[in-house]
Parts: structure tokens; sequence; C-alpha cells
């Protein structure tokens, strides 16, 4: 099915551009809702996008991390087919989400650090009364993956917490940084808080958080992983050619997917979207999201 598109995918998906296909999917479809979650540390709103009726079934969440935009420009290009697909009744990558949307709704958190996102793509200018704090950090935030308080939002969870922080001070890190530093305590950043209040209040049964790179899928988190998380761990692999995989020692607590799976004991997944180094080439972008539309797809179900 052609489409219109939302944004443009030769340029990167910032904070405006992201407002501005919240917009026009708004306007586009009758499908579509969006409210926000909260804001982030500058203000920026959290959007949390909405399609189909019922029961809150599926959360896939992008964009933890600044340079991994890639993640929103997926989310937003499958919601917007979503939505698309919905009124088409056309099946989408072989599955009927009309059908299945009509009883139970997904939600969408396409950029969960916009903050980050503009730090990495204009730099202090983006910063508002934070810059001075910032410039004290870096000079160039080509490599920037934290938010605007120089938190990495994905190692801020109340999961494992204290060993990844303990991890940290091993490696050097003791204080803000533009990555791998988990915050002053679990869940002290807004967008963090956000998250995992918007899971507290909905009873999700499944998350999927993307992050890019390697093509992997990470399932497992403690002895609190659902017996039947591997399992659809493997069909979602199936359905992208993707691996399952085990994260490396420092990405391995204090994760989005980690706190889900402890505090709920529900499937939770990571999925690496891509290959190469971050940001992935926007060139990239058509053949990852091809690649992963059957999982996305196929999440609904699970």
């Amino acid at each position: 099915m052609a489409l219109s598109p939302v944004f443009d995918p030769t340029h990167p998906l910032g904070y405006p551009e992201l407002c501005a296909a919240t917009r026009q999917l708004g306007k586009s479809s009758r499908h579509f809702q969006s409210f926000s979650a909260g804001k982030s540390v500058l203000g920026r709103r959290l959007f949390v996008y909405v399609i189909g009726s019922g029961r809150p079934y599926a959360l896939y969440c992008g964009t933890h991390h600044a340079l991994e935009y890639m993640t929103s420009m997926l989310l937003v290009e499958f919601t917007h087919r979503l939505c698309a697909h919905c009124e088409s009744g056309e099946p989408l990558a072989g599955i009927d989400v009309r059908g299945i949307l009509k009883n139970r709704s997904v939600c969408i958190v396409p950029m969960l650090n916009p903050d980050g996102v503009e730090l990495h793509l204009g730099g202090l200018k983006t910063a508002g009364a934070l810059a001075d704090g910032l410039s004290g950090m870096t000079a160039d935030f080509s490599g920037w993956q934290a938010n605007a308080r120089g938190v990495d939002l994905n190692h801020n969870y109340n999961a494992g917490w204290n060993i990844v922080h303990a991890m940290e001070i091993e490696s050097g890190i003791t204080g803000p940084a533009p990555r791998r530093y988990g915050g002053p305590h679990a869940e002290s950043e807004p967008e963090t808080h956000a998250l995992c209040n918007l899971c507290r209040k909905i009873p999700f049964s499944r998350v999927y958080a993307l992050h890019s790179q390697g093509e992997e899928i990470y399932w497992q988190y403690g002895e609190r992983t659902p017996k039947n998380a591997e399992a659809i761990a493997a069909r979602l692999a199936a359905a992208s050619g993707y691996a399952l995989a085990q994260p490396e020692p420092i990405a391995s607590h204090g994760g989005f997917k980690d706190w889900f799976i402890q505090v709920f004991a529900r499937p939770a997944f990571t999925v690496e979207v891509g290959f190469g180094c971050n940001p992935l080439p926007l060139t990239d972008f058509p053949l990852i999201y091809e690649k992963i539309e059957p999982m996305l797809a196929l999440g609904l179900t699970l």
C-alpha cells in the first residue's frame, strides 16, 4: 500500500519533526489518538500514540538513547501503516490488524528522550537553562546518548540499579556524562518516571523497547522472566531474522525491559534494530523497516 509520508525519512527525526508527524497522523486517521505521558527535563512532551479499541495490550517504546532516533522513525512509520491498514482492512505483514485492534489497542511511545535527540542534532542551543552545565561535560554532542541532565535513561530503572551503578563507577563514570551514567537514584528522571507510571496505570501484557544496533532480541531478566518469554522471543526472531542474545554486562541491569519483567513478571523485549554505528545511516531506514515490520505486527498478537 502506497502512503503519503508523515515525515521525511532522508532527514533526522528530531522533536519538531516528531510534533509535525504527530499532528499529521491526527489529521489523517480516525484510528489515531495521542496524549502525553509527561514531559522531559526541558519540558518537551512525551507523546503516547494509541491505535485501536478496547483493552490496551502492547506497548512499543523508542529512543531511550539520543543517537537511536532511527527507532522513533520506525515507530512513527509503523503507526502510520497501522492506521492505514485499519482503515483499508488489508493485512499488514499478513496480520489482520483491523480485526485485532477492534478488541484491543496498542500504545506507542515514539521518542522517550527528545532532549537528548535535540542535543545530539542541535547542540547546546537546544538546552536552554541547562546549557552551561552541559558545556562542562562535552563540547561535542555527536556521541551524546543521555538526557538533558547527563543521565542514561536505560540505566535509570529500578531493576538491579545498584549493580549497574557499581559497574559504572568501576568503569570511571561517577556523575552526569554523555552516556552510561544511571542517575543519582533509580527513576530519578522525569522521562523514566513517566514511562514507569504509564505501565503502572495501564496493565500492558507485552512491552517492546526498540534500540539500535545489532539485529538482536533480549528477552530475559532474573527469576521473574515469564516461562513463555523465550518462545515469544523465538517467534519475533523468526519474523525478523534477528538473533536471540544476551546484553553485555554493563547493559544487563537498570533497563526498561528489566524493570518491566521484575515488577510485573510479564514478557518484555529489547529489540536492537539494524547493523552499524549509531546513529544508523538514514539510507538504511527503508530496509530496516521492511525487515522488522512483520515482527512489529506480530507483536500485537503474541
